[in-house]
């Protein structure tokens, strides 16, 4: 607590905003629109790598918080205070970051794939500013962003080279969601079934259990879809400009309406909400990475014409 106590005594107003916009790069939704766009406009494998090391990572992170269950730094010692616009998005136990582990997921991931050493640069940097942003607004201690950055760098660097070489075996990436999928669902089997004390945080638990059901579903939707694309979509990313922008802002127009409109029919129809949420999950997945590419070739036969 005494690097916290520290970043404390450094704060201002001007900090307190920088730091705030800072750490929403770590946010869930920045990592799925960014890996969005690269499945769509620029590289499959780069889509399915970033994909691959977000689900993973998010697997990993939701089970060491259940595991270990610590609790946030201000809960940890009373007299500690916290930037308060910092607070509404701090939610379940703290050690891991899921913030540390989003934003290496994301741009350690994009630094990965990138041969410029600038750019490279640049990413690795904003990665490590969303990182120092949890310990300045107080909601992270150093182990549980150190260990986030841990975990996400290796997840990087080990998936990486396995992903890549997807190019020339494509087989090999259903492989490689095959075991992301037993990942996933041994995660969910341990929500299910782990004994955990009177003492957990029943808000904490049951929001690990409902994100162990969508991250099952998403990594079934994710299978589906790469393998319906290697044996009969064949998708293209390369377009014009203008037909990339259509893609991206339509489809996850689409891919959101999926997740708002889906919700409650689905609880309605099949009766269990962590199953609901999990089919909703698969969908959302399985439209951007099946049935929205089939409108990638019409879009450039437009795009030809033009």
């Amino acid at each position: 607590m005494s690097l916290l106590y520290t970043l404390q005594e450094l704060r201002t107003p001007v900090l307190d905003s920088i730091m705030a916009l800072v750490t929403r790069l770590g946010e869930e939704t920045i990592f799925m629109v960014v890996a969005i766009v690269v499945f769509w406009c620029v590289s499959k494998v780069g889509g399915y790598y970033l994909l691959t090391v977000g689900f993973l990572g998010t697997v990993m992170n939701q089970f060491l918080k259940m595991l270990f269950r610590i609790p946030r730094p201000w809960v940890l010692d009373p007299n500690f205070d916290i930037v308060e616009s910092a607070r509404e998005a701090a939610t379940g136990y703290s050690f891991p970051s899921g913030h540390t582990q989003s934003a290496v997921g994301t741009f350690g991931g994009l630094a990965r794939m990138t041969g410029k050493n600038w750019l490279r640069a640049v990413l690795i940097v904003v990665a490590l500013l969303v990182a120092f942003s949890r310990m300045y607004l107080g909601v992270h201690t150093p182990l549980d962003v150190g260990v986030s950055l841990l975990v996400g760098t290796v997840l990087v660097l080990v998936l990486w080279p396995l992903v890549q070489s997807a190019q020339r075996e494509p087989q090999r990436m259903l492989w490689v969601l095959l075991g992301l999928l037993g990942c996933s669902a041994a995660f969910l089997l341990f929500m299910e079934l782990y004994p955990f004390p009177a003492d957990t945080d029943i808000h904490n638990l049951e929001s690990a259990v409902s994100n162990a059901w969508k991250l099952s579903g998403a990594t079934v939707g994710m299978l589906i879809a790469c393998w319906l694309d290697q044996k009969y979509i064949h998708f293209e990313t390369k377009a014009a400009w203008w037909v990339q922008i259509i893609k991206v802002a339509v489809g996850l127009a689409l891919v959101v309406a999926i997740k708002a409109g889906l919700k409650a029919p689905l609880i309605a129809i099949i009766g269990h909400a962590d199953a609901a949420g999990a089919v909703r999950y698969g969908l959302m997945v399985l439209f951007a990475g099946a049935v929205w590419p089939l409108c990638f070739a019409p879009l450039r036969k437009l795009e030809k014409k033009k």
